[in-house]
């Protein structure tokens, strides 16, 4: 289970890196810092001059279908149905950066929205259930948040 979360996560992190274009040249005597680290240290989310965000189709999609799995989860006391809610979930997400064809600054702005999510996966894979079912409303917050941002 610890080999496809960890083969999960590289794969996200690759996907990341490679989908969305985000090669910036360092000079040598700068840290190194990945495209996750840069946008992260950035992340705050804003309206585009008060205006949302045109996202493409597929990350509205994708970002559908993860409000439509969390909506849907009911089995709340089930730690191991929390691991498969995690593994869909990552899955998705993947896929919406994979996808990802936005350029400019709606591409930062969805970056924005989509890292905060990252942490939130892991608590649903926590060693407790609570942490787990905070987890699960914080992203369900999250995700609710889409519309008010992007079209």
């Amino acid at each position: 289970m610890k080999k496809i979360s960890i083969l999960s996560v590289a794969i996200l992190a690759f996907s990341l890196a490679f989908s969305c274009n985000q090669n910036k040249k360092q000079e040598i005597a700068e840290p190194v810092q990945t495209v996750e680290e840069s946008h992260e240290s950035e992340a705050v989310l804003k309206l585009n001059n008060g205006d949302l965000w045109m996202a493409n189709a597929e990350t509205t999609e994708g970002v559908q279908k993860m409000s439509q799995l969390v909506a849907n989860f009911t089995d709340t006391e089930n730690m191991e149905a929390y691991r498969e809610l995690k593994s869909t979930l990552e899955a998705e997400f993947g896929t919406i950066i994979s996808k990802c064809t936005m350029t400019g600054e709606a591409h930062d702005q969805l970056h924005n929205y989509l890292l905060p999510m990252k942490p939130l996966f892991k608590d649903l894979a926590a060693e407790d259930l609570a942490t787990r079912k905070s987890g699960l409303e914080k992203l369900t917050k999250h995700l609710s948040e889409y519309s008010a941002y992007f079209k």
